[in-house]
């Protein structure tokens, strides 16, 4: 895999974005209703901290939105063709990074229920569920990454952490 840099993303890239949550192989048959008309808007990029990983030729190849006054984990994708090449991991180091930079200690993850398990070897652990409601039929792991204790998730390695 060529060089992955993660960076902060720009109204710039909400097109790019949409496109990936619209075409994840995650939401297909009944979770179909969860990205069918989504959009990630240009002002909620700009508005978030969203980063994106992308490759040397600037294709992105995956991203994350963390709602800092929630401090909950909004959305996290990775592109299908880029599963299982260690995207979606560095993609929750950066994000525990920058939740820990943030001043957060624990970020809430309300979770696709067939993520669960990534979420699991990443760092986060099992808090609860919630209950079906709204276009969602179907319950949802509720999950958190505690960036306190010592079993915290490791924090990206300091200046250029971003790129690899």
């Amino acid at each position: 895999m060529s060089e992955i840099t993660i960076r902060r993303a720009t109204a710039a890239d909400s097109a790019r974005l949409t496109r990936l949550v619209r075409g994840s192989g995650a939401y297909r048959g009944p979770y179909a209703v969860m990205v069918d008309g989504y959009r990630v808007g240009g002002a909620y990029v700009e508005h978030h901290p969203v980063h994106v990983a992308v490759d040397a030729d600037g294709r992105v190849l995956g991203f994350y939105a963390l709602l800092l006054d929630e401090a909950e984990l909004d959305l996290a994708f990775v592109a299908d063709d880029a599963q299982g090449l260690g995207i979606g991991r560095r993609l929750m180091e950066h994000m525990t990074g920058e939740a820990r930079a943030a001043g957060l200690t624990a970020v809430r993850v309300v979770a696709h229920p067939p993520a669960e398990e990534f979420y699991l070897r990443t760092g986060a652990r099992r808090t609860g569920t919630v209950a079906a409601s709204g276009r969602v039929f179907w319950d949802r792991p509720e999950l958190s990454y505690d960036l306190t204790g010592p079993d915290a998730p490791a924090a990206p390695a300091g200046p250029g952490a971003d790129a690899a």
